[in-house]
């Protein structure tokens, strides 16, 4: 499930440039790095605010900065298109923080119709069948929904506590929005086309950033 990245020949590599449908969070998760880290590496604040052309820094060793990229010149297939306003993360006006996330609260995303796949680099395949419900495996506030990352289709991200997010992968469509809180066995989308156009559900957690096993986070009774 490795998703490419955008950056820029006129930038180290450990730079970012952030394009209009980006969040914190999808950088984060597109390059394996905790969101707090590129917060802080980059000054962003409580707010952490991010544009449009902004460059990021990936990594500690380079300063951060609010430096912006150049515009790109239109040419005549985009003369001057007027593009959408940047998401930004922010909470919603009386949006309760996510709760503390205990181990016996997790439940399955989806029904498997048959055994999970391990993902190499982390995560799992569930299979089940088209349109069939996907579930909030925790509860949380959701922090990403989209179809910016490669690889991943429709995407809900979810995060549980400052350290740990969940990842909802290939959705046929999405039944959250960002900044929502949900809660454990909530229904936030529906099972669409996986890997070989087969119908599945790519589930994920992470910790400070990386993907770990999801076995120990479900009760095995």
């Amino acid at each position: 499930m490795a998703c490419g990245c955008a950056s820029t020949g006129d930038f180290p590599s450990e730079t970012y440039v952030v394009q209009p449908e980006d969040t914190l969070y999808s950088i984060a998760w597109r390059h394996d790095i905790d969101f707090k880290d590129l917060a802080a590496w980059n000054n962003l604040g409580p707010s952490m605010r991010i544009e449009p052309r902004q460059i990021l820094t990936l990594s500690p060793a380079y300063p951060p900065n609010r430096v912006r990229a150049p515009a790109a010149q239109p040419t005549r297939r985009d003369p001057g298109v007027h593009r959408e306003a940047p998401r930004v993360e922010q909470p919603l006006p009386g949006s309760p923080a996510p709760p503390p996330v205990p181990a016996a609260a997790w439940v399955w995303p989806t029904r498997p119709s048959a055994r999970p796949t391990p993902v190499a680099g982390g995560g799992i395949l569930i299979p089940g069948g088209r349109g069939q419900d996907v579930l909030a495996a925790a509860a949380g506030k959701v922090v990403y929904v989209g179809s910016g990352l490669r690889g991943y289709g429709n995407l809900v991200i979810i995060k549980h506590s400052e350290s740990l997010l969940s990842a909802y992968a290939h959705n046929q469509e999405l039944g959250v929005r960002e900044g929502q809180v949900v809660k454990a066995g909530e229904r936030i989308g529906a099972m669409g086309l996986g890997p070989r156009q087969l119908p599945a559900l790519y589930f994920e957690i992470r910790i400070n950033g990386r993907p770990v096993s999801v076995g120990p986070f479900f009760d095995k009774k």
